[in-house]
């Protein structure tokens, strides 16, 4: 029982099961990839919710978050150049702790995805109604969120949020250069919205308005509230904000050399949005006293506009607003699809997401089952309890993949890396650390639902993928050989 439950597939196992997807991305495309998904949510909407946790110190929560995420990214970029296919964190687990782990994260990853992805359909539905509004257009209120989303205001149907996730969808299921084309334009313009409100606000800054700087310290409680205020908690709410640059590796292969592109993509897009994220941050904070941001908690950005009195700006940075969400959802989606495309192969899903289109060589149909359910749960479902779900189960991944280069490096120390992560073993036992002080900035209802789906996600397991796991045709090795990272010969299908 125990040798299956730990059974491990090798690097060449994996790399010889990989089947005809185009190889067509490159660093540019791959660090786009990564940008798109990384800026968004986090200044249109979080930097609110932030400045009201953290004040203006809310910078160095951007970049608390943003060391976590680069201490694991290094360690994703390891793997990545060790184990080249599609699956992110799940295929990596599988080469370092074996079938149950990488399934549980896998699982993990299938929320994470889905929850963002849908968190943001109702981010975009708000400025795309707004957007609409400045044409005197106005959709029936009933249509422009789920139910329960605001509160006072009846409504059943996140429509626009609906129809958006369902053209990303399609674009997702068309091929793989029509998705990269897409996203490299939407980028290229969201960056250069950013760059442009930069540019015209930072003259307007006050530095009185960051003082004081920290008023919340680094944890703190306020008088009769049991919600954490600080620099972590913030932290641990912003950390949404650098979700997606792990989807980057899941397009292992679809990438051309992914061995040195694939480190070389994460890495740029995590540094080139750290900085737009810290600099804008401190920009707003300096334009608007961060109790202020109260008023225009939903859409903080707009309020430092009015601020400025650059009603033009306003119009541009909805757009922007837009663009950056829409990029959100298509890398979301596009990681999660291929999450589920690794998993079949490997016989732990139904064969039925891993069918690939002979015309666009994509996993159509679980692009389309996975985007459907995409679509109505951010239609239909209040998000907002949600989405810190997401951050979580993605914090849980980093730690697994970051435990997984500690253990690669004692077990298979020659083994081949493209990309070795520096200071390891300082730099993996930083990730973990890190990731574990903001994931105690979480609420314990965040940990009651996720050790739900986690129960869930067993069941699934014991019932269906322990027993159709392309693993069993496999003689099976003593639990010492697992333990040591010895295994039998490659299985090639």
């Amino acid at each position: 029982m125990a040798s299956k439950l730990l059974r491990k597939k090798t690097v060449e196992e994996l790399t010889a099961s990989a089947t005809p997807l185009k190889r067509t991305m490159k660093t540019f495309d791959l660090t786009m990839l990564g940008i798109g998904a990384i800026i968004g949510t986090g200044i249109f909407v979080l930097t609110g919710k932030g400045a009201l946790t953290a004040g203006p110190a809310l910078s160095i929560s951007f970049l608390l978050a943003a060391v976590c995420c680069g201490f694991a990214g290094l360690c994703y970029a390891e793997f990545a150049s060790m184990v080249p296919v599609s699956g992110s964190a799940y295929s990596y687990s599988y080469v370092a702790f074996g079938e149950l782990i990488a399934f549980v994260i896998g699982w993990d990853l299938i929320l994470e995805y889905a929850l963002q992805a849908a968190t943001v359909s109702a981010g975009w539905s708000g400025y795309f109604n707004k957007l609409l509004e400045g044409f005197g257009i106005h959709l029936p209120v009933e249509l422009t969120a789920a139910y329960g989303t605001t509160p006072g205001v009846t409504t059943y149907f996140n429509l626009p949020g609906f129809i958006v996730v369902l053209i990303i969808t399609w674009v997702l299921a068309v091929g793989i250069n029509q998705t990269k084309r897409t996203n490299d334009i939407m980028v290229m313009i969201k960056l250069a919205i950013i760059i442009l409100f930069i540019v015209c606000t930072v003259w307007y800054v006050n530095p009185a308005n960051w003082k004081p700087f920290s008023p919340y310290g680094i944890y703190t409680f306020q008088p009769g509230s049991s919600k954490p205020m600080g620099i972590i908690p913030a932290a641990s709410i912003v950390f949404f904000s650098f979700i997606g640059f792990d989807a980057v590796s899941s397009s292992a292969e679809e990438t051309v050399n992914p061995n040195k592109t694939l480190p070389r993509g994460i890495i740029y897009s995590l540094v080139i949005s750290t900085v737009l994220y810290i600099a804008m941050t401190l920009i707003m904070t300096g334009i608007v006293k961060y109790p202020d941001f109260a008023n225009f908690v939903d859409a903080p950005v707009a309020g430092v506009i009015l601020a400025t009195g650059l009603n033009w700006l306003a119009f541009i940075v909805n757009l922007g607003a837009l663009i950056g969400m829409t990029t959100v959802m298509l890398v979301q989606l596009y990681g999660q699809t291929r999450i589920c495309y690794a998993m079949s192969r490997d016989g732990l899903f139904p064969k039925f997401f891993g069918e690939v289109d002979e015309k666009h060589h994509t996993p159509w149909k679980g692009t389309w089952f996975f985007g459907l359910l995409t679509a109505v749960a951010g239609g239909l479902i209040n998000i907002n309890i949600l989405f810190e779900l997401v951050n979580i189960g993605t914090l849980s991944a980093f730690i697994i993949v970051s435990a997984g280069v500690l253990w690669m490096r004692h077990t298979q120390p020659d083994a081949h890396r493209g990309f070795r992560a520096p200071g390891v073993p300082v730099t993996p036992i930083l990730a973990i650390i890190f990731c574990a002080v903001l994931i105690a900035g979480l609420t314990w209802q965040t940990w009651v639902r996720f050790v739900i789906w986690f129960a869930i996600g067993l069941c699934v397991y014991f019932g269906y993928s322990r027993r159709h796991s392309k693993l069993n045709g496999r003689p099976e090795p003593a639990v010492a050989d697992i333990e040591s990272g010895k295994g039998p010969e490659p299985l090639v299908d």
